[in-house]
């Protein structure tokens, strides 16, 4: 099905608000679980979750031999793909608002296209070279501008606690663009939903020692216990389905302009549930990330 195909059926824009405003939400779980359950054992729970979630649909669709003629790539896939992702995000979003966590997640696109140049050698011409420029001095100013705002729904408002949180979102967006790169190059023509449960299952695997030594001593509460279910089943494995369904009905192109939506949803969650300061600045220098990132990806068609 080509683009223009898909991108004529009406029902891919709900499935596109649905998908922002889901990973919109994680931030806001994962904040929630993680203040009690600690960044290790959120980012297991989460992904235990999802695999239970995401398993039985794998044997429905029939994928199982598949699966087990490629589980030692894929399994190892996930540790990329989620466990350290989500671990890092896990950790973030307990020393700096969610809202900037989540546009900080939005440069993923511009971490991926600097890997698929030095790693499979894609082509980036001056539009896109100077995306990245853009992009990258965006993420540089938003860092220091809010590494001198001090909210107070962040536990941890030292610059040092603060800079060291930053330092975790961007490498987890170097994380998810080598899982990019690595499924282009090794499992390209793998199913989605083989490569989404075995990663899920492969960062069970990995994260299950670390978390284990780091299970919180206290008991958490039924909220905490409910956000780590929503951000599983939901935020994971109902927006993995929501996401392939999305590359089938609207083309690839514009399943990726998600990730330019999803901060939107994740200031308007911070704010209402956790009551995040959003300013003028961090809006702005949010923008200038985004339009760096779509720029050095290639998505507007006169700039390719």
């Amino acid at each position: 099905m080509s683009d223009q195909q898909a991108g004529d059926s009406s029902d891919w824009r709900i499935d596109y608000l649905m998908l922002a405003a889901l990973w919109g939400a994680s931030f806001l779980f994962m904040r929630m679980g993680a203040a009690e359950f600690g960044p290790l054992a959120t980012a297991w729970t989460r992904v235990c979750i999802a695999t239970l979630f995401l398993f039985p649909l794998l044997l429905w669709q029939g994928h199982w031999t598949l699966f087990k003629s490629k589980w030692k790539l894929i399994l190892g896939f996930g540790v990329f793909n989620s466990a350290l992702p989500f671990a890092l995000f896990a950790y973030a979003v307990l020393h700096i608002s969610t809202g900037l966590s989540a546009i900080l997640n939005a440069s993923v696109p511009l971490f991926a296209a600097v890997v698929a140049w030095i790693w499979l050698g894609d082509r980036l011409n001056h539009w896109r070279i100077t995306g990245l420029f853009i992009g990258f001095i965006g993420v540089a100013f938003l860092a220091s501008d809010q590494t001198s705002f001090h909210s107070a729904s962040n536990p941890d408002a030292s610059t040092s606690g603060q800079y060291t949180a930053i330092a975790a979102c961007l490498l987890a967006t170097l994380c998810y663009a080598i899982s990019g790169s690595f499924t282009k190059k090794h499992m390209p023509n793998l199913p989605p939903l083989v490569s989404a449960t075995g990663s899920q299952l492969g960062a069970s695997l990995a994260l299950a020692i670390p978390a284990l030594w780091a299970l919180p001593e206290a008991l958490p509460s039924t909220q905490a216990w409910l956000s780590l279910i929503m951000l599983g089943v939901a935020c994971t494995g109902v927006a993995y389905i929501l996401y392939f369904r999305l590359i089938n009905r609207a083309g690839p192109a514009k399943a990726l302009t998600v990730t330019f939506l999803i901060p939107v949803f994740a200031l308007i969650y911070g704010v209402v549930f956790l009551n995040e300061t959003v300013t003028l600045s961090m809006v702005f220098l949010g923008m200038v990330v985004v339009l760096g990132t779509a720029m050095s990806s290639g998505i507007f068609p006169k700039l390719k």
